[in-house]
């Protein structure tokens, strides 16, 4: 089937090879595809961007959620968003997953001014530092990524270093990613190398027959609107007259529009081109050929379709679930390039004019300790976590927070009293972090002074001994005189004193009861009866 051409396709080559490439007729499944097919079916067709963009745009669509529970407050945090925004990261990240994707591989690579990149990187240096981000397709680093076919190689098809344009780049500076893994002796045409390879690759034939449908969905809406006219004829001989007549009849039906009256005869009929018989086949086949590409390019349906989810039973909850395990896998693909950057923003978000603002708002945490330390302490304790992709309804969350929140109060009415002071202010810092997180239910973090709480314990702590002896010294007393500890009635009682391992055992007791009296749920989360367990196990050995 030939294309009408028009003077403004042929002033544009790269549409016209597009269509001499996926309208040729010797493209047969199996066919491999070049760096500059890569580069057309991702510029022009029209599922191009979808299969490789798609994916990453869900991945990438919420931020993931990032925790330096060792610091005190958000400002760790903070500064590295701040940080993550300025050098534009998620931009060099989705683009280079991308390119991985189109072609099979590609790479980033940190360039600093003035610096020669084959040294290794001193990421001390960052925070001053005059610094930019390139991303490298097959292209540009072809030659360097062929990888080694040796079987007895350390460096067998590993990546090392890269070089752009006789420019070697070490490889602290730079992180290459590969669409799905290498596999010996097979060349990829699109990478020039024997890396991974195209999504499109093995999606080449079904992504040509994708075209054709596009082709019969213009023919069919360009048919649509033919009208039939069944005009009687006057007679078997027909003169100017007649002839003059019928098109005049056709010419009233094709100015016809909504509002207006036409006459036609009882015998004449006027109807639409009937294509019913089209619409079955033809739905079909692009489904199967949707179907197909998908299959081809290990993606889910739904996402290549852009097909909503069906709520509630049924195949919509098993689709969405296919579709986040999917999304799960894309983001775990894209861990190196995160780690590579995350490392990056630590050490110019970090910096030490950073830790000097620091020492000066928190100098009981902060004034006697080096850089450095503080430095390593945050990047030690620093988590980052992708958020759940199918989304839970606000009534949910709630819920989920509001177990969340009974279950840190039950921890506390659990182990406050058998704590002493350092290890309370541990569980209440604790407590107060995990309550700060709650976005869902507290609008304003949970902001305590834990310097007076903790001389607050100590003195809190100091009552209590005096009240014990002033408890001890009273009952020695009444053991040696009834009157002044019994009351007046002379009888003297006596003092049972409870062992540690049975005081603990009761209070593990109550605080059980206390837990299932608050939330059961809880009781899945709080380790009481392990706790409770090692409690006897040490009572029955001293005893």
């Amino acid at each position: 089937m030939s294309l009408i051409r028009s003077s403004f396709l042929d002033a544009t080559p790269l549409g016209n090879s597009l269509e001499a490439i996926f309208l040729a007729n010797d493209i047969t499944p199996g066919d491999e595809v070049s760096y500059q097919i890569c580069k057309q079916i991702f510029l022009w067709h029209p599922l191009g961007f979808k299969m490789v963009c798609g994916p990453l745009q869900l991945a990438m669509a919420e931020g993931r959620e990032l925790n330096v529970p060792d610091s005190p407050g958000e400002r760790v945090v903070e500064a590295f968003n701040e940080q993550w925004e300025e050098i534009n990261a998620d931009a060099y990240i989705f683009q280079t997953a991308a390119m991985s994707r189109v072609y099979g591989i590609s790479s980033v690579a940190l360039l600093l001014d003035g610096v020669d990149p084959t040294e290794p990187l001193d990421p001390w240096s960052l925070p001053d530092a005059s610094m930019a981000f390139n991303v490298y397709d097959p292209l540009n680093t072809s030659g360097s990524l062929v990888l080694n076919q040796v079987p007895t190689a350390m460096n067998f098809m590993k990546v090392q270093e890269i070089t752009v344009q006789g420019s070697q780049f070490h490889r602290s500076r730079a992180i290459t990613l590969q669409n799905e893994f290498p596999v010996y002796i097979s060349w990829t045409p699109s990478a020039f190398g024997f890396v991974g390879r195209s999504v499109y690759q093995r999606a080449f034939f079904p992504l040509k027959s994708y075209l054709k449908s596009m082709i019969t969905d213009d023919m069919i809406e360009t048919k649509v609107g033919v009208m039939i006219a069944k005009i009687k004829q006057a007679g078997s001989i027909a003169n100017s007259i007649m002839k003059a007549a019928a098109g005049w009849k056709r010419n009233v039906v094709q100015e016809a529009v909504t509002g207006n009256v036409i006459n036609i005869t009882p015998e004449e009929e006027i109807e639409s081109l009937n294509l019913s018989n089209i619409d079955a086949p033809h739905t079909l086949a692009r489904r199967n050929i949707l179907e197909n590409i998908a299959t081809a390019a290990d993606m889910p349906i739904k996402i290549l379709a852009q097909e909503a989810f069906v709520e509630g039973f049924g195949e919509g909850t098993e689709d969405a679930r296919a579709v986040a395990r999917y999304i799960d896998r894309v983001r775990k693909s894209m861990g190196p390039l995160f780690k590579f950057f995350d490392r990056v923003c630590m050490y110019r978000a970090w910096s030490p004019a950073f830790f000097e603002g620091m020492q000066k708002d928190f100098p009981q945490t902060y004034g006697g300790m080096q850089y450095k330390d503080a430095f390593y302490r945050w990047a030690n304790s620093y988590r980052a976590e992708w958020p759940s992709v199918l989304e839970e309804p606000e009534s949910e969350l709630a819920r989920l927070e509001d177990v969340r929140l009974k279950a840190v109060i039950a921890l506390i009415q659990v182990f406050e009293p058998i704590l002493d002071t350092a290890n309370k202010l541990s569980l209440y810092e604790w407590a107060t972090d995990n309550i700060s997180t709650n976005k869902v239910i507290f609008s304003a973090p949970l902001e305590l002074d834990f310097e007076a709480l903790e001389e607050h314990l100590d003195e809190q702590e100091q009552q209590m001994q005096e009240q014990q002896e002033a408890q001890t010294e009273a009952l020695k007393n009444g053991g040696m005189d009834g009157d002044s500890a019994g009351g007046g009635d002379g009888g003297g009682r006596v003092a049972i004193k409870m062992g540690k391992a049975d005081s603990l055992r009761a209070r593990f007791s109550n605080a059980a009861q206390v837990l299932d009296s608050i939330e059961p749920a809880a009781r899945d989360v709080i380790p009481i009866d392990k706790l409770r367990k090692i409690l006897d196990k040490k009572a029955g050995a001293v005893a």
